[in-house]
């Protein structure tokens, strides 16, 4: 059985690591309620590549 509800899966990716230039991405998988937050999630997450907390934004 199919679960009942709007929560879904959400890719969050670092908006500072592109313009660092150094190679790879960090992303992380989250969840969130469609209906609570109809508008894209930013969370500030731990990126290992850059060695410190930035802001990921949610990609479609």
């Amino acid at each position: 059985m199919a679960k009942k509800g709007s929560r879904v899966q959400v890719i969050l990716e670092c908006t500072e690591h592109k313009t660092s230039g150094k190679p790879g991405t960090s992303r992380y998988i989250s969840t969130k309620n469609k209906k609570n937050t109809p508008e894209r999630l930013e969370l500030k997450k731990y990126n290992p590549i850059l060695k410190k907390y930035t802001v990921h934004k949610e990609i479609k």
